[in-house]
């Protein structure tokens, strides 16, 4: 392992989205962005919907849109347990801007057969999605 650089390990349900070394993330806490480097004191965090930016050991940012779940950093190895996670380069833009554009009706109409809780969730995932794929938003 580099002198800068510390384990990430993204799983989810499904599969290891991604393990390798790192230089530094930002991830989408509870409480607000959560930064780590090499070297961070142990810690455990609530994840919630969002996009966690790290940079690889190349020096190259990389985004993965999350819908929410735990993070855990212990001797130089942070590891999030994601609800569900997707790079960002493999996203469906058009896909996920449909989304937001049904979440976006959902909210925007008067019917009391709307759960509307469960389109501002469906909201945000459609808006991580898109930032972690660089698209920019005007929602």
């Amino acid at each position: 392992m580099a002198e800068n650089t510390f384990m990430l390990e993204i799983v989810t349900p499904e599969q290891i989205l991604f393990r390798d070394e790192v230089q530094f993330l930002v991830a989408p806490a509870v409480e607000g962005e959560l930064g780590v480097l090499r070297n961070h004191a142990p810690l455990v965090a609530a994840l919630k919907i969002g996009v966690l930016r790290y940079k690889d050991a190349q020096g190259q940012e990389q985004k993965i849109a999350m819908s929410g779940g735990f993070m855990e950093v212990v001797d130089n190895t942070a590891r999030v347990l994601a609800e569900t996670a997707e790079h960002g380069h493999e996203i469906d833009v058009l896909r996920a801007k449909a989304a937001a554009e049904r979440a976006r009706q959902r909210l925007i109409q008067r019917d009391e057969n709307i759960n509307y809780s469960r389109a501002q969730l469906a909201m945000q995932r459609a808006i991580a999605r898109l930032k972690a794929a660089g698209v920019d938003i005007d929602v």
